[in-house]
């Protein structure tokens, strides 16, 4: 599973990685979860709302912090 957390550096990317990583505990799967920071590399991914949560190269949340509960419910699907 390849995911990343997308944020030019913001204090709700931080949050987001942090519930990522949260619910990845929850599950029991341990994945490293990229972050991207710089710009080039945002834009490279095709997203443009910070921040997000991007898995497998599809974009699940855009723009806002979801909860540890929202992402395993998202992550879910990967696993089986």
């Amino acid at each position: 599973m390849d995911i990343k957390v997308i944020g030019a550096g913001c204090d709700k990317c931080g949050k987001l990685y942090t519930n990522t990583l949260e619910a990845l505990s929850e599950l029991g799967v341990e994945v490293p979860v990229e972050k991207v920071e710089g710009l080039m590399e945002i834009v490279s991914l095709g997203v443009m709302s910070s921040p997000s949560l991007m898995v497998n190269g599809k974009l699940l949340i855009a723009g806002r912090i979801a909860s540890k509960g929202e992402i395993v419910d998202l992550l879910r699907p990967y696993l089986s």
